[in-house]
């Protein structure tokens, strides 16, 4: 390079320097997409590689077809103002259809006109399944996102701090770990009463601590690295560092860990339900219809046994839970490949 005096005092003029060269130069991450050459997060690359798991995508339709069914399934009325219109379940979920219809009789078989039957009240069973996809999927969502919060906050301060914070907050965890999670969130209905909120409380209470172990055990590892340490030494506050250095890098394992969770939330509400503690008898919940037709398993009306009436309720739960569990894989997966830099091709089976 030389170095040439311009016609104006003050200024020089560098020969032999290229800048649109400098400007056009390749990207200096190694985090490129091969194809289109730009750069992308961590999360661009592992949504990525979700969209290849087809185990993964399938378990989300599922999910999203459920949620959607169970969200038109009847009208949705806020404050007296409806903000859903649509209908598709055929008849009122509550509606006793032999007192409307006298060909209508309790326990009939799935039929063109009733495509699961009809329950032992003398209920549509489709109907009621897909309203009742309301209070399970809803519950499950609404408990982790509650739980993965609060223990997200818990466990990061937990394990920022350390010393006698992390212990005594720490031993509160081991304090809720002593009970059995099902069992802790069955004496809390016991108390509370049964109903959508109370199941919510409930498993929210004894539900929080797994995440709060999980993050601070993260939080103890990423809170080492250079980035934590150089934002530190910039004078960064303790919040902004927890928050917006710390914990947006330990929340790949939490994740895979919260969509697991959701199935467990709807399969223990659905015990709940079947022990006669969870919604109030008469409701449209999985586990509320299984619990109101238990009886006919062991000899249902004139010795036949309406299979109907636990097969689909039963079905339900099974159907949503083994989606979100193969989405919950495919969150894993997607992680997985980020951290160890190995491409997925494909997905699970």
């Amino acid at each position: 390079m030389t170095r040439e005096q311009s016609t104006e005092r003050g200024r020089i003029t560098i020969s032999g320097f290229d800048a649109e060269h400098v400007e056009q130069r390749d990207p200096l991450s190694s985090w490129t997409d091969d194809t289109a050459g730009e750069t992308r997060s961590r999360w661009q690359r592992a949504w990525t590689r979700f969209k290849r798991n087809r185990s993964a995508l399938i378990g989300l339709a599922v999910v999203a077809v459920l949620s959607l069914l169970a969200l038109f399934a009847r009208p949705v009325t806020v404050l007296g103002v409806t903000v859903q219109p649509f209908s598709l379940a055929p008849y009122d979920p509550t509606a006793v259809l032999y007192l409307q219809d006298p060909s209508v009789n309790v326990y009939d078989p799935p039929s063109l006109a009733h495509p699961m039957g009809i329950d032992g009240s003398g209920r549509d069973l489709f109907s009621r399944i897909l309203y009742g996809g309301r209070y399970s999927i809803s519950i499950g969502f609404i408990v982790v996102l509650l739980t993965a919060s609060f223990g997200t906050v818990y466990g990061a301060i937990s394990g920022y701090y350390g010393g006698w914070v992390d212990e005594i907050m720490m031993r509160i965890v081991d304090t809720v770990f002593a009970f059995p999670f099902l069992i802790m969130a069955l004496i809390i209905v016991a108390m509370l009463g049964s109903g959508y909120w109370q199941l919510v409380l409930a498993f929210t209470l004894v539900g929080w601590a797994s995440y709060a172990r999980l993050i601070r055990g993260e939080v103890l590892k990423v809170k080492e690295n250079e980035y934590v340490l150089a934002a530190k030494a910039l004078g960064a506050r303790d919040r902004s560092v927890i928050f917006r250095h710390i914990v947006p890098n330990a929340l790949p394992p939490l994740l895979v860990v919260a969509s697991l969770n959701i199935g467990t939330v709807v399969i223990s509400v659905a015990a709940l339900g079947f022990l006669g503690l969870g919604m109030p008898p008469g409701s449209a919940e999985w586990g509320t219809m299984l619990d109101q037709t238990r009886e006919t398993l062991i000899q249902g009306p004139e010795g036949a046994i309406p299979w109907w009436a636990t097969v689909f309720p039963g079905g339900a739960i099974f159907l949503f839970v083994m989606a979100m569990n193969m989405i919950g894989d495919g969150i894993n997966d997607a992680l997985d490949a980020q951290e160890t830099g190995v491409e997925t091709q494909g997905g699970g089976a």
